[in-house]
């Protein structure tokens, strides 16, 4: 046991392990670019599984929350619950009054996380990361290398990890997030001009949203998920401009909050709605353009660091190199 320890404990083995989970990390972030990781399934499901349910309080509200509405709304919430498991820890210790705010669920809708079980879940993560990083870091502080440090200096080093661990859910949101939001904002100019096609064809608003999420699978499917699910909120709400907020605020970007902003004027107002969006195609258009200048001007600063680093000293090698060769090698000047 002390030889499994000792050998754990070396500097080599340490090395060797960080240096095959480096070369292990950077084989997957290449690698992971070749597989097509699509979940077009799982997005179709979370799809109908939001247009029933928004048919479900649709038709309890038209039957006064009758019976038959709330059989169905169990057998929708049975089918988005997580696991009994997870469930029950959440429940028996109550971990939704402790780690669910008013902000939530909605930046669970931003990451494309709806439905009961996916709030257990995260609430769960939240409860069981900082917990279990915090004994990982003890057994291995306490029992493999402990080093000279008092018991509880490793205690307080173990702590700290599992502090730190609490953020992790709350990272992994965030990056979620910011992957999603990049993806609608990188196809939204091309959707509004295609929706701006549907509507000067004389398509109605419901049918050019239908046409532009056909269309949009490819290029963005987190965009065209939320068109389908703005798509039955126009069939099934009352109020059509809810349509509108409720994609504003799923997705969480300001150029989407503006363009359903202007519909909302459009549908309030009566004005023309190809109108609006032409004017809200040509500055998404512009502010695309605007983003890459800024990114095409931000590179030079970039690149300062690895043309120095990495770039530089091979050029000077290549040119200098046959130089010294003739003046230290064979029959030059300090060659002999």
């Amino acid at each position: 046991m002390d030889r499994f320890i000792d050998t754990v404990t070396s500097s080599s083995f340490l090395v060797a392990l960080f240096a095959a989970i480096a070369a292990g990390a950077i084989v997957f972030t290449f690698g992971a670019q070749f597989f097509d990781r699509s979940d077009a399934k799982s997005r179709i499901k979370r799809v109908a599984l939001e247009r029933e349910r928004l048919r479900t309080e649709e038709m309890a509200r038209l039957r006064g929350s009758g019976k038959g509405g709330g059989d169905e709304k169990r057998t929708i919430r049975n089918r988005t619950e997580s696991k009994p498991f997870v469930s029950s820890i959440v429940e028996r210790f109550s971990l939704q009054k402790a780690f669910v705010d008013e902000n939530t669920a909605a930046l669970l809708i931003q990451a494309g996380y709806r439905g009961q079980g996916h709030l257990t879940t995260y609430v769960f993560m939240r409860f069981t990361t900082p917990l279990l990083l915090f004994g990982l870091s003890a057994l291995y502080l306490l029992f493999m290398a402990p080093g000279d440090r008092p018991v509880y200096l490793n205690l307080l080093y173990a702590f700290a990890v599992g502090l730190l661990g609490s953020y992790l859910p709350l990272l992994l949101l965030k990056n979620s997030i910011q992957k999603r939001q990049q993806s609608i904002r990188r196809a939204w100019p091309d959707c509004l001009d295609l929706m701006l096609l549907c509507v000067e064809a004389g398509m109605s608003v419901e049918h050019a949203f239908k046409r532009v999420a056909k269309e949009m699978t490819e290029q963005s499917p987190q965009l065209a998920e939320e068109l389908t699910l703005t798509t039955a909120e126009l069939s099934f709400l009352e109020d059509r401009s809810r349509a509108f907020e409720n994609l504003g605020k799923r997705t969480g970007i300001d150029g989407v909050r503006s363009v359903m902003t202007a519909l909302i004027q459009s549908e309030r107002y009566g004005t023309s709605v190809g109108q609006s969006l032409r004017v809200m195609a040509e500055e998404g258009r512009e502010q695309r353009m605007n983003d890459a200048e800024k990114k095409a001007a931000a590179l030079p600063p970039k690149l300062t660091v690895p043309l120095i680093l990495f770039f530089l000293p091979v050029l000077f090698i290549v040119i200098m190199a046959p130089a010294m060769l003739k003046i230290f090698g064979p029959g030059g000047i300090y060659g002999g």
